[in-house]
C-alpha cells in the first residue's frame, strides 16, 4: 500500500468487507506526525470510527469523527462511502485514549450521508478528494458534549487529533495524539498541488514536522476550540513542500 497517498484505509478493509458481500470501492484514510499523546477525556466529542471487519486495528479503527449533535458524527466521506448501504457495520468509540483498551463508549451507526458533491480526481497518480465530508447518524444519541463548528480566521496554527501512524513506516501506534499544525494559507497548497487544490471546499494545514498520516482521516482540525476542518488527503505524511489538505466544515452537507 503506497504512502505517497492520501491517508488510505488499507486493502484489508476492502477484502474483509467483500468477504461479507459488502459492495466496496477503494477507501482512503489517515495519522499524527509529530505531536504527543493526549487523553480522550479532554475531547469527549471525539470518536474512533471503525468496523469489526477491519481486524488488523484494535477496535477496528480506521478513521476519526467529531460529534456535532447528540446523534450526528462528522467524518470524511472517503472513510465511510463504502458503507452507505450497510451502515450497521460501522461503530463509533468515544473516550478511549488507547485503542487496545476497553474503556469508553461504543455506539453503532444507523445511517451514512455523504456530501452529494463528493468525488475523486488525481494528483501525481494519487487520489484527490473533493467535498470530502459525511455525517453518520448514530444508533442512539449520546450524552456527550458536541464540538462547535467554525471557520478559520487569522490563526497561525490549529490542533489536529488522531490515533494514526506517527510516520509513513509506523504501523503500531494505537494511542490518541495531538499536534499543532501551521496554517500556511491557501497559497501554500496551490503551490504544492496546483489545480487539484480547491479553496472553496479545502483547507491547507501542516508541514514536514507536523502533519496527519495513515488512519487519521475524518479526524478534526480545531482553531480557537472550534472544528474548522476534517482530515482528508495529502501527498505523503510530513513530506517537505506538501502540506496536508482538510475538508472545510463550512462545506457541510
Amino acid at each position: 500500500m503506497p504512502f505517497l497517498a492520501l491517508r488510505r484505509v488499507t486493502a484489508c478493509l476492502a477484502a474483509a468487507a467483500a468477504a461479507v458481500a459488502v459492495t466496496t470501492s477503494a477507501s482512503p484514510a489517515s495519522a499524527i506526525v509529530g505531536g504527543s499523546p493526549v487523553q480522550a477525556s479532554q475531547h469527549p466529542w471525539l470518536a474512533a470510527v471503525g468496523t469489526p471487519l477491519f481486524f488488523v486495528r484494535p477496535a477496528g479503527q480506521f478513521c476519526g469523527g467529531s460529534l456535532i449533535r447528540p446523534d450526528k458524527l462528522l467524518t470524511a466521506a472517503h472513510c465511510v462511502s463504502m458503507f452507505r448501504s450497510t451502515p450497521g457495520l460501522l461503530k463509533a468509540t468515544f473516550g478511549r485514549s488507547d485503542l487496545v483498551g476497553r474503556g469508553g463508549e461504543t455506539v453503532g451507526v444507523r445511517a451514512v450521508r455523504v456530501h452529494p458533491k463528493f468525488r475523486e480526481s488525481t494528483f501525481k497518480d494519487e487520489t484527490v478528494l473533493h467535498h470530502d465530508l459525511a455525517v453518520l447518524t448514530l444508533a442512539r444519541p449520546v450524552a456527550r458534549p458536541t464540538v462547535p463548528l467554525g471557520t478559520p480566521g487569522a490563526e497561525r496554527d490549529g490542533l489536529a487529533l488522531g490515533w494514526g501512524m506517527r510516520s509513513e513506516n509506523d504501523l503500531l501506534n494505537t494511542k490518541l495524539r495531538g499536534v499543532r499544525l501551521p496554517l500556511p494559507g491557501d497559497a501554500a497548497c496551490r503551490r504544492a498541488y496546483g489545480g487539484s487544490y480547491d479553496a472553496a471546499d479545502m483547507l491547507c494545514a501542516g508541514s514536514e514536522k507536523a502533519d496527519t498520516c495513515q488512519f487519521d482521516s475524518g479526524g478534526p482540525l480545531l482553531a480557537r476550540g472550534r472544528l474548522v476542518g476534517v482530515v482528508s488527503w495529502g501527498y505523503g505524511c510530513g513530506k517537505a513542500g506538501y502540506p496536508g489538505v482538510f475538508a472545510r466544515v463550512a462545506d457541510l452537507p
